[in-house]
């Protein structure tokens, strides 16, 4: 059974835990790369904030308010063209937390909401409300993982350690 409140409450819990993973990072770390075709921690940052924005909350939104077309977006392309390598880490931290914060003020805020209305995806046809905000709670924990596996290779990297003891990743 969908609890809109159970996924807006662990967005919520997310913003926290999203905010631990990547403070008091040093810039060699979230420069730091595991492989040259990898994102590294400010790209993973900018890609959040950018998803936030873009992605989820509007697709949200576009889907409520029965949309028939959305704006294209393209998340790969995003880090060339929004030029993710030159943004300032710290800043770009600060401002996907004011955006998640934004976004779970404006989902607390929706009454009666009707989660199974759709909009049409270019690709994936009909999609609702509810589908994209379940989704938006994958995609958090998708980059929870993500995150976690590049502080774990870094470890290794930079402590040139095998870290089989500790378990297989």
């Amino acid at each position: 059974m969908f609890d809109d409140i159970y996924i807006i409450r662990e967005l919520e819990k997310n913003k926290s835990i999203f905010q631990y993973l990547f403070s008091g990072q040093e810039k060699e770390k979230y420069l730091w790369r595991p492989q040259a075709n990898k994102w590294n921690l400010l790209e993973v940052v900018c890609h959040l904030y950018d998803e936030e924005i873009y992605d989820f909350r509007a697709r949200v939104n576009y889907a409520l308010l029965e949309k028939k077309e959305i704006p294209p977006i393209d998340p790969e392309a995003w880090v060339k063209e929004k030029k993710y390598a030159s943004k300032d880490y710290q800043k770009t931290i600060e401002a996907f937390l004011l955006e998640r914060e934004k976004s779970i003020t404006w989902l607390y805020s929706l009454k009666k909401v009707e989660w199974k209305k759709c909009l049409l995806h270019p690709t994936m046809g009909e999609i609702s409300a509810q589908y994209f905000l379940t989704n938006w709670l994958a995609h958090d924990y998708l980059h929870i993982k993500q995150i976690l596996k590049i502080q774990h290779q870094y470890l290794e990297y930079k402590t040139r350690e095998n870290l089989k003891y500790a378990g297989n990743w």
